[in-house]
């Protein structure tokens, strides 16, 4: 094995995170030692990690050397004082900034001047935490994921004063440990919690406008895009009282910033206690561990379906005119509908009314179909009626376009559809982050998918379907909800405008 980088590391802090990061650090060859301030909790924890540790040899996922030789690194010490000989020293105790505080000064009177002091916070300034410190330029920020073991990407975060040739060791020593790093600097939310508010804030501003229910949305945003759990799903499985703090504190500490608005939807469960999977209630009943899922409605009987006149202006136009030949529609060619025609629309970013407006198209006759992606890419197809849509007309587009088995979910009227609000709200996040330099593009791309489990990076997402789409999405949305949280990256749109790629860096 290769020498490790840090020969002997401190773990300050041994719940969860802690035990990972013990876990990890000595399985990348480094003597571990642990502390805690609750009496026992050190011991207890270097028996989970054994455990663990044990679990995989059973699996033969390590041989039993492995096992001895792993297990022969971990050492329970008493008192800060212990830790007098590590070169690295990671905090991994409770989210108060008087607390870390406090444990730095103390940890800086013990180690060696050139020990590495670094913070597992996920949510406090680094620049703050090491604003006290005698040593500032030896503090940095190392964010690992829950479970550590398994979420392989880890932020290393400059705080203000940071030394870059600190940045620079941690990123070979968080290689030894077999996790992937990514270089950020000291923005509220870092990477990960920053370009992920795009995906649940705007799924519950959609529910709060009566636009679909959690079910629904989680469903076409698996189906659509391919995210592996809906944001409802998500919400529940980290839980409330996890995720909505951390909601309230980016929105906080980038000065109420509109992209970040929390809702009321979580606050409200999260005080009435409806955190999520673990209490088994959330957006979710759960039984047994499983999510009881209300079922879909079920797909209406038309006896006739009525001929189908397709918007020139529609999104897609061609591919949507021959999907709806495959469907076995009557399509009509004329430069107008006729009196009985269904009106189909696909605009980007503009509601259905707003289209029917803008057109001069009978409101009760017209539904809408969202096409940012490609139907031949998704596994769902939504439709949006307006306030005006007769119910034949729903229930002849729900019908039609259900034909092939493909699954149909209709919502109410709202700018953008689903998919495009969500989407474009995380590639326009994530633009900005790239926009104020907080990481390089390929490690933003790197960061959301190991962390956040993204089918893709938000940048791929944005180049795959489209930033000139994405662009004009956007300043749809801003118009019609006159709302700036929707306000384009200025990134994003230069290079949409000059048909740059969104990985695309600049000399």
């Amino acid at each position: 094995m290769t020498t490790p980088i840090y020969p002997i590391v401190g773990i300050v802090g041994t719940g969860a995170m802690g035990r990972g990061i013990a876990q990890i650090a000595a399985q990348g060859g480094c003597q571990v030692l642990l502390l805690d301030a609750q009496s026992g909790a050190a011991e207890a924890a270097r028996n989970a990690v054994l455990e663990q540790w044990q679990r995989l040899q059973a699996k033969s996922r390590i041989s039993a050397e492995q096992l001895a030789d792993y297990s022969a690194r971990l050492q329970p010490v008493a008192q800060v004082a212990d830790l007098k000989d590590c070169a690295l020293v990671v905090e991994a105790i409770v989210e108060r900034l008087d607390a870390k505080q406090g444990l730095f000064a103390q940890l800086e009177s013990v180690v060696a001047p050139e020990t590495a002091l670094v913070s597992n916070t996920s949510s406090l300034s680094i620049t703050q935490i090491a604003a006290s410190l005698q040593r500032p330029e030896r503090f940095a920020g190392l964010h690992f994921f829950n479970p550590v073991p398994l979420m392989k990407v880890v932020e290393i975060i400059a705080g203000l004063k940071t030394d870059p040739a600190l940045c620079r060791t941690l990123d070979q020593a968080m290689r030894q440990w077999g996790h992937q790093p990514v270089q950020a600097q000291d923005t509220p939310g870092f990477i990960v919690n920053h370009a992920g508010r795009g995906y649940n804030t705007e799924a519950l501003r959609i529910v709060g406008e009566g636009i679909a229910d959690f079910a629904t949305v989680d469903r076409i945003l698996r189906d659509q895009v391919g995210f592996r759990l809906g944001p409802f799903e998500l919400m529940d499985l980290t839980a409330l009282d996890v995720s909505h703090p951390v909601m309230e504190a980016i929105y906080r500490q980038y000065y109420d910033e509109p992209r970040f608005r929390p809702s009321v939807i979580t606050a409200q469960r999260l005080a009435g206690g409806v955190v999520g999977k673990k209490v088994g209630q959330g957006f979710y009943r759960y039984e047994g561990g499983s999510a009881q899922v209300p079922a879909e409605a079920a797909v209406p009987e038309v006896a006739a379906l009525p001929p189908v006149w397709v918007s020139p202006r529609a999104t897609r136009r061609e591919a949507l005119c021959a999907l709806l030949q495959a469907l076995g529609a009557q399509l009509e060619a004329g430069a107008t509908p006729s009196p009985e025609a269904l009106i189909v629309v696909a605009p980007l970013g503009l509601d259905v009314s707003s289209a029917a407006v803008a057109e001069q198209l009978d409101a009760s006759r017209t539904v809408g179909i969202d096409l940012l992606i490609d139907d031949s890419a998704t596994r769902r197809r939504t439709l949006a009626t307006n306030p005006a849509t007769s119910r034949a007309m729903r229930d002849a587009a729900h019908a039609l376009f259900a034909r092939d088995g493909k699954p149909v979910s209709v919502v109410r009227d709202s700018g953008g559809f689903i998919t495009q609000r969500v989407l474009a709200t995380i590639v326009n996040i994530a633009a900005d982050i790239c926009q104020q330099r907080i990481c390089s593009p390929q490690d933003l791309e790197t960061a959301v998918t190991l962390g956040l489990g993204y089918p893709q990076g938000p940048l791929a997402m944005g180049e795959r379907w489209g930033a000139e789409r994405i662009l004009q999405v956007l300043d749809n949305l801003q118009t019609i909800y006159g709302d700036p949280r929707y306000r384009p990256s200025p990134w994003l749109r230069r290079r949409a405008m000059l048909g740059l790629s969104l990985s695309h860096t600049e000399d």
